[in-house]
């Protein structure tokens, strides 16, 4: 049985407006295995925020139990979440998030500055993660030098510099047109199928979901449905050295 990066028990999160209790999350049970690719949808409103912050150590249960990596962190100080967040956790955002005037091997490099890791080390592992991602050759290019696709392939290398337990990404394609969205999500599919990363997706976007194998729907501050896939509806195909096409589910004799 593969090792469990996420498991939530029970979890509970309360808001207090006023005299007023909004109950954002209402008891969710929730397991991830390590190497699994998970999309976490539901409409505005039914949780699936409030859960990804405190999957994201962003914020803390009112009760329950959330493990990450084997770490209990339901009921860790603000210093704490921070420590497990740099180490555990590689975020990508709808608005990619990097430094304006600063290049791309720089960006990369932040979650280490913040870990101690010395400067040749921190360039050796930023370089590394560029090349991963397919920018190899934009190792100097700031932001505005960069295409949409490629800054969200910057943000990615940023979130895998730390060799975190997971990628947390959060509507990952929102800003991306249609083709550059598909190019960044089978650049998640292959990471995952080849590197082993585990990857959580909180989307409302169901052609996102369609790249991988669990999908679970999330509303009204509980889980309606997990659906377990065999595979992913669209699948890639490696020859070991690198994605070399794609088969849809119809299409894959």
């Amino acid at each position: 049985m593969a090792q469990l990066v996420i498991r939530v028990r029970d979890l509970t999160k309360v808001y207090h407006m006023g005299d007023v209790e909004v109950h954002a999350l209402a008891g969710i049970d929730l397991d991830v295995a390590s190497g699994d690719m998970v999309a976490i949808m539901g409409p505005s409103g039914s949780g699936k925020s409030t859960l990804m912050n405190i999957m994201g150590c962003l914020d803390v249960p009112t009760s329950g139990v959330y493990e990450l990596d084997g770490i209990d962190v339901s009921k860790l100080n603000d210093d704490q979440l921070a420590a497990i967040r740099c180490l555990k956790i590689g975020f990508v955002f709808q608005n990619f998030n990097l430094l304006p005037r600063t290049t791309a091997t720089a960006n990369v490099e932040l979650p280490l500055i913040y870990a101690g890791v010395g400067g040749r080390e921190r360039r050796r592992r930023a370089h590394e993660a560029l090349a991963l991602v397919g920018l190899g050759d934009r190792l100097e290019h700031k932001p505005n030098e960069l295409s949409g696709g490629q800054q969200q392939r910057v943000a990615i290398a940023r979130a895998l510099i730390n060799r975190p337990a997971m990628i947390l990404a959060d509507e990952p394609t929102g800003n991306l047109d249609s083709k550059t969205s598909v190019e960044i999500m089978r650049l998640f599919q292959q990471l995952n199928q080849e590197q082993g990363i585990t990857v959580v997706f909180v989307t409302h976007d169901a052609e996102t979901a369609d790249y991988c194998r669990r999908v679970v729907h999330v509303r009204d501050g509980r889980i309606e449905r997990d659906e377990e896939r065999d595979r992913a509806p669209v699948l890639l195909v490696s020859n070991g050295a690198g994605v070399i096409g794609e088969l849809a589910v119809g299409n894959r004799e």
